[in-house]
């Protein structure tokens, strides 16, 4: 029969090891909560990150629409002064016209339009829709077609040869 001396030393190495185990089990514990933390502070900034950059592209693209609208007009204008006959094209009211187009132009530019340029470019499915022809050069504008910040936001009807 063991010693009650015995007794007592194994159960403090008993102890002994489950309070290791323990150490080992918590310090566990701490490395994955300490992982967890740093993934959830990642997520986060990465969200702000996101946030940011949706809200600079809302900024970038929100007065499209109106912009859009404007198109129409600006086009309207500039079609009205290429159908005008040859003896008609000194007159004051069409110099008035031109420089409206040209303020219509620059207004457009500053707020990030930019025409995109067809007659005689090479044909770009990406900014240009094709109304007839086959080749791959541009000979006759249609419509115009128009970039905001770089987006095409009106396809350019054009005429291959």
């Amino acid at each position: 029969m063991p010693k009650e001396k015995d007794i007592k030393q194994e159960e403090v190495e008993i102890k002994k090891e489950s309070v290791e185990e323990k150490i080992i089990r918590l310090e566990a514990e701490l490395q994955e909560a300490n992982s967890n933390y740093l993934r959830a502070l990642a997520e986060q900034q990465n969200l702000v990150k996101r946030q940011a950059v949706e809200k600079e592209e809302f900024i970038k693209y929100a007065n499209q629409e109106i912009i859009s609208e404007f198109l129409s007009v600006y086009d309207h204008l500039k079609m009205s002064i290429n159908f005008l006959p040859e003896e008609e094209k000194n007159n004051a009211w069409v110099k008035g016209v031109e420089m409206t187009i040209k303020q219509f132009k620059d207004l457009l530019n500053t707020n990030g339009v930019e025409e995109i340029k067809t007659v005689g470019e090479k044909f770009n499915p990406a900014e240009m829709e094709a109304i007839e022809g086959q080749g791959e050069k541009i000979v006759k504008e249609i419509i115009g077609g128009y970039k905001l910040n770089g987006k095409v936001i009106r396809a350019a009807r054009v005429t291959l040869e």
